[in-house]
C-alpha cells in the first residue's frame, strides 16, 4: 500500500525550533519527526512514500533523497499551505489504490497496523486511528462523533465548543474516493480547505469510515513542549526495553 506523508508546514508554533528548518525536520530523540513517520510506514509495509513538501522543501529532499530504507520516495510540492485537503490533492496523480496517510508532525508508538488491516478487509471506505483526549484539548484537533458500531458519523475541525473528546490522531487509510471529495471542499472560516470537510462529504455520500481506538500513544508536535514530552516518552520506553533485556 502506498503511503502519503504531509510535510509542507512551516511550524510557526514550534519556533525557535523551526527558525532554520521545516516542521518535519525538527528532531525528536535524535531523529527528525519525518524519520519517525517513515520508520512507522516501512514497518507497515509501505510500497512507496509520497511526501508533500512546501516550506523549505530542499531541507527535506536533500536529507532523504529518492528512497528510505529501500522504499522509493516521490515528492509533491504544495506551493501554498491552504489546508490538508488542498495538500492531499497534490498527490492525486500518484495514487493507484487504497493508501495510508500520516501527518508528518506526529510521533506514534501505537497500533497503526490495526488501521491498515481494517482497510484491507474491504469493510470500510476509510479507517482512522482515534484517541480520547482531555476535553480542554479537543479543540486542537478534528473531533469525531461515532455510532454504536464504531463508525464515524461526523467530524468537526478544531471546534470552539467540541461535542466530544474523541479526536483524529493523524493516521488514516483511504480509497481514492477522498480525492473527489477534496475537489468539492470550499474554504472554511479559517480560509483553509479542511480534510474534515472532505471527510464530511464522504459520509454524506454514504461512505463508511471506521474508528480504530488508539492503543499506545502519539504526540502531535505542535509546540516545543510537545517535542520535549515525546522525547521523554521515547527515552522512558528505551529504558524499559533495556531493563527487560538484562
Amino acid at each position: 500500500m502506498q503511503a502519503v506523508v504531509l510535510a509542507a508546514g512551516e511550524g510557526t508554533r514550534l519556533r525557535p525550533l523551526t527558525e532554520d528548518k521545516p516542521k518535519g525536520m525538527v528532531e525528536v530523540d535524535g531523529a527528525p519527526i519525518l524519520t519517525h513517520c517513515f520508520d512507522n510506514l516501512v514497518e507497515l509495509g509501505a510500497s512507496e512514500l509520497i511526501v508533500v513538501v512546501g516550506y523549505m522543501k530542499e531541507r527535506i529532499i536533500q536529507h532523504y533523497g529518492d528512497e528510505y530504507d529501500g522504499i522509493p520516495i516521490t515528492y509533491a510540492h504544495q506551493r501554498e499551505q491552504n489546508g490538508l485537503a488542498h495538500a492531499l490533492l497534490t498527490v492525486e496523480d500518484h495514487i493507484d489504490d487504497d493508501f495510508m496517510l500520516i501527518l508528518g508532525d506526529n510521533v506514534f508508538e501505537a497500533n497503526l497496523q490495526d488501521v491498515v488491516r481494517r482497510q484491507a478487509e474491504d469493510r470500510a471506505d476509510a479507517a482512522f486511528l482515534v484517541e480520547e483526549v482531555p476535553m480542554e484539548e479537543a479543540s486542537r484537533y478534528g473531533v469525531c462523533d461515532t455510532n454504536k458500531y464504531g463508525e464515524i458519523v461526523d467530524v468537526i475541525e478544531k471546534p470552539d465548543d467540541p461535542p466530544s473528546n474523541l479526536v483524529m490522531t493523524g493516521f488514516y487509510t483511504f480509497t481514492p474516493a477522498i480525492f473527489h471529495a477534496c475537489h468539492l471542499v470550499q474554504p472554511s472560516g479559517r480560509g483553509e480547505y479542511e480534510i474534515s470537510d472532505a471527510i464530511g462529504l464522504l459520509l454524506e455520500s454514504g461512505r463508511t469510515i471506521d474508528a480504530i481506538p488508539l492503543d499506545g500513544w502519539r504526540m502531535d508536535i505542535g509546540y516545543p513542549e510537545d517535542r520535549d514530552e515525546a522525547e521523554q516518552r521515547l527515552s522512558d520506553e528505551t529504558e524499559v526495553d533495556s531493563e527487560a533485556e538484562i
